[in-house]
C-alpha cells in the first residue's frame, strides 16, 4: 500500500432511533483504527443525528478529495444510505465508494443460500445483492478490518469477503486481539450521552459472533456474525482501564450478542473487579446474557464487578412460540434467570418481541401473563421484521396464492409466518416504532393479521407497564444536530487523523 492514502468513513443516521447520541459506531471505528494502523489517512462523517445530513456529506466533499469514501450500513439504515450515495454521485461523480456493514453481510449469506438450493436466477435476496452490485464501487461483506484494506489493490473485486471463515479477511480469535482498539478519537465521543445508574458510560464489544440460531435474528447464516471470535480478559480490562484514563467513563455497556456465551467470563469479572480495587474506582456495567448459560457463580461474579441490570432477549413465553424461534431456552430457563439475578441484586431487562410462526392472541397473552408474574424490572416489546440473514427470511418461500408474500414454515411444528415483500432501500419506517404507539408490523400469522399484531402489542405494553408502574422511556427527547453551510464542519461531525500512522506491518 502506498504512502499518502486518505479515506473518509461515514457514520449515517439512524433516524428509526430514538436518540442517535448514544452508542457510537464501534464497527466503523474499528475500521478505521486497522487503516490507520497501515499508513492510511482516516476522516470519519458522524452524522448520527444530524437532521441536514445531506448538507454536511456535500460540504465535506468539496473540501477535500479522497481515495476512497466509505459507507456503513444496517438494513434500517440503508434508505439514509442511498440517499447519501446519490448526493456523493451528484457532488462528484468520480468518487470511488465502498459500502460494508450489516446489511451487505446479511444480503450476500441470504444470497449464498439461494444459490447453494440452486435458484440461479434473480430471487429476493438475488435483488437485494443486485442493487448493492449496480450502486457501489466495492462492497464488503463480513469481517470488514483486514478487508477494507483489499479496496487499494487495483485488482480488487467488486465483493470482498470477508465473512469466508476459509478466506484471508476472517478473523481468527488472535487477529481479533492483536488489531488496534476503536479510533474513538476520530469522533467527538463528548456528544454521546449515556449513563448506567448515574455513572458516564460508553459502550464496548469483548467477543464477536453468536452461535445461536434464532429465526428472527440477523446473520444466523453467515459466518462472521455466527462463529464466536474471543479476546482475553487481559484485552478488555485493558480497553476498560483506556476508556476511563482518556475519557473519565465509569460505566459500561457490553454490546456483546451474549457475554455468558463466554466460558472464561467470570474470570473476566473478576478481573474487572479488580481493575476498579486498583484504580480507587466504582463501576457500573450493563450487557446481554444468554438465559440457559446464566448460573449463580456468574450472578455474583457480575455483581462484583459492577453490573446492577443485565438484559436478556427471553422473546416469548409460549413452549410452542419458544420451539418455533429455536430459542434454546425453555420457559423455566427464562424464569430461573430472574430468580437467580433478584437473589444477588441484579435487575433484569426483559426483551420480548412477538410476530413469530404460529403467533396468536393466546401466546401475546402468555407473554403479559409472565411479565407481570415475573415482576420484571424493566422490558421491551417489538414487532419482528423478518430481514435479508434471518432464517425467517432466508428459509421463506414465495406463498402460493398471494402474490409479494413470502412464508415461513417451521420444519418441525409447521407453524407458518407470513412477511409482506419489502424494499428495504426505501422502507425505513419497519424497525422499531415510537413505544407509545408507533409500530408498525409486515409480518402475519395464520392466526393474526399485522394491524391485529400492532394492536395487541401496544395492548401489552398498556398492561404490562401499569401493572408494574414501569414508566415510558421519553423522559429525554432526542437532539437533533444542524450542519451549517459556509462554518465549515462541526467537530461533532468530522475528525480525522492528525497525520498518517506509523505501520508496524502493514500491508502492501
Amino acid at each position: 500500500m502506498g504512502p499518502g492514502r486518505a479515506v473518509t468513513l461515514i457514520i449515517p443516521p439512524s433516524p428509526f432511533l430514538l436518540d442517535e447520541r448514544v452508542f457510537v459506531s464501534l464497527g466503523v471505528l474499528r475500521v478505521a483504527a486497522s487503516l490507520e494502523s497501515c499508513g492510511v489517512h482516516v476522516s470519519v462523517l458522524d452524522l448520527s443525528g444530524v437532521g441536514n445530513y445531506l448538507d454536511a456529506v456535500r460540504a465535506h466533499l468539496l473540501q477535500r478529495r479522497d481515495d476512497w469514501v466509505g459507507l456503513t450500513a444496517t438494513t434500517p439504515q440503508l434508505p439514509n444510505v442511498m440517499n447519501i450515495l446519490r448526493c456523493i454521485r451528484e457532488t462528484c461523480p468520480q468518487q470511488r465508494i465502498v459500502l460494508g456493514g450489516p446489511h451487505v453481510t446479511l444480503a450476500y449469506s441470504a444470497r449464498k443460500l439461494e444459490l447453494q438450493r440452486g435458484q440461479a436466477g434473480t430471487t429476493r435476496a438475488g435483488k437485494a445483492v443486485a442493487l448493492l452490485e449496480s450502486s457501489f464501487d466495492v462492497l464488503v461483506s463480513g469481517d470488514g478490518e483486514l478487508a477494507v484494506l483489499a479496496v487499494f489493490d487495483p485488482d480488487c473485486p467488486k465483493v470482498v469477503d470477508g465473512d469466508d471463515h476459509r478466506g484471508p479477511y476472517f478473523l481468527s480469535d488472535g487477529q481479533y486481539e492483536r488489531l488496534p482498539q476503536p479510533a474513538r478519537h476520530l469522533v467527538d465521543m463528548t456528544s454521546y450521552r449515556y449513563a448506567i445508574d448515574g455513572f458516564p458510560a460508553t459502550s464496548l464489544i469483548a467477543q464477536l459472533g453468536c452461535p445461536f440460531y434464532c429465526g428472527f435474528c440477523g446473520g444466523r447464516n453467515a459466518r462472521s456474525l455466527r462463529l464466536v471470535r474471543k479476546r482475553s480478559a487481559e484485552s478488555i480490562v485493558s480497553e476498560i482501564e483506556g476508556l476511563y484514563r482518556t475519557y473519565g467513563y465509569t460505566g459500561f455497556m457490553f454490546y456483546d450478542d451474549e457475554l455468558n456465551v463466554n466460558k472464561n467470563v467470570v474470570e473476566l469479572m473478576r478481573q474487572i473487579a479488580r481493575l476498579q480495587e486498583r484504580l480507587g474506582v466504582e463501576f457500573r456495567l450493563r450487557g446481554f446474557i444468554k438465559a440457559e448459560l446464566f448460573d449463580e457463580e456468574q450472578a455474583e461474579a457480575m455483581w462484583h464487578a459492577g453490573f446492577r441490570w443485565l438484559l436478556c432477549g427471553f422473546e416469548g413465553a409460549n413452549a410452542r412460540i419458544l420451539e418455533n424461534i429455536e430459542k434454546r431456552a425453555t420457559l423455566e430457563d427464562n424464569t430461573r434467570v430472574i430468580e437467580i439475578s433478584r437473589k444477588f441484586g441484579l435487575k433484569v431487562k426483559a426483551l420480548m418481541s412477538i410476530g413469530h410462526p404460529g403467533e396468536s392472541m393466546h401466546t401475546i397473552e402468555d407473554v403479559r401473563r409472565w411479565l407481570i408474574q415475573m415482576q420484571v424490572d424493566d422490558f421491551d416489546c417489538t414487532v419482528i421484521t423478518t430481514y435479508p440473514g434471518t432464517p425467517y427470511y432466508d428459509l421463506a418461500q414465495p406463498h402460493p396464492d398471494k402474490p409479494g408474500i413470502w412464508t415461513y414454515t417451521h420444519p418441525r411444528t409447521g407453524d407458518r409466518l407470513h412477511a409482506y415483500e419489502l424494499d428495504y432501500a426505501v422502507t425505513a419506517d419497519y424497525y422499531k416504532g415510537d413505544p407509545e404507539g408507533g409500530y408498525r408490523a409486515y409480518v402475519f400469522t395464520d392466526h393474526l393479521e399485522a394491524e391485529e399484531i400492532v394492536v395487541a402489542r401496544n395492548d401489552l405494553e398498556r398492561a404490562v407497564r401499569s401493572a408494574l408502574g414501569i414508566p415510558y422511556n421519553t423522559s429525554r427527547a432526542a437532539l437533533r444536530y444542524e450542519h451549517s453551510m459556509g462554518q465549515g464542519l462541526p467537530p461533532h461531525l468530522l475528525r480525522q487523523s492528525a497525520r498518517p500512522a506509523v505501520s508496524s506491518g502493514s500491508r502492501s
